[in-house]
């Protein structure tokens, strides 16, 4: 089986302003520092404890602040974004190849499924894959791992996309093709020193990227 996995934040949607917001939120209710929003923008991409040890040290209870980002997110900060333009055409021409599309996110699946379901995307994609509440699969080697698993997608015929070195570095660890998506949060250069097969400027660019990768007839 051919699959595309897709990432979810800076690839499909812009989510800045729910996710600075929440991070902003738990810190304030950690007693941090509370940075601009604009300064937090690292941050989307990464695991959230991953994050959260950076911005509050060594010491510091994760639990506690992955805690109060959950409760801030869950009460609407999910839904303080915006679908990217021209995403909606994508997965319908990405569908049209007959590929399995698959949403895998370092976010937590639960937030993940009812993201894509508020921005009217779930019927265009056949699943989601994302962390679990205790924080495992929230690095992209292991849930690209776990996602080949169950679908049973041949990793040499398939292809991640998405806007962070994460991204692929999880699509290489697996034997997966990575096309970076350069409208993101991810600059350019990030994505080339990790070795992204592809760049794509727009999600316009992706058809005929993921054609050429995976050897497709369009």
């Amino acid at each position: 089986m051919i699959a595309i996995f897709l990432d979810l934040d800076g690839t499909l949607i812009d989510p800045k302003p729910g996710i600075t917001g929440a991070i902003r939120y738990a810190l304030g209710e950690m007693g941090a520092e509370v940075p601009d929003a604009d300064a937090l923008t690292w941050c989307i991409g990464p695991p959230i404890r991953q994050n959260f040890d950076i911005l509050l040290g060594p010491g510091a209870d994760l639990e506690a602040a992955v805690e109060h980002y959950r409760e801030h997110f869950a009460a609407g900060a999910m839904y303080e974004a915006e679908l990217y333009d021209g995403v909606g055409e994508m997965l319908l021409d990405l569908r049209a190849t007959g590929a399995g599309l698959w949403l895998a996110t370092s976010k937590a699946e639960d937030f993940a499924t009812k993201i894509v379901e508020h921005f009217d995307i779930a019927p265009l994609i056949d699943g989601v894959f994302g962390s679990r509440p205790d924080g495992s699969l929230a690095d992209k080697p292991t849930l690209l791992a776990h996602a080949l698993a169950e679908t049973e997608a041949d990793a040499a015929r398939s292809v991640m996309l998405g806007d962070r070195r994460f991204d692929v570095e999880g699509a290489r660890a697996n034997g997966l093709a990575a096309i970076g998506a350069l409208w993101g949060y991810g600059e350019e250069g990030e994505l080339h020193l990790a070795e992204a097969d592809a760049l794509a400027a727009a999600p316009e660019d992706v058809l005929d990227l993921v054609a050429d990768l995976l050897g497709l007839e369009l």
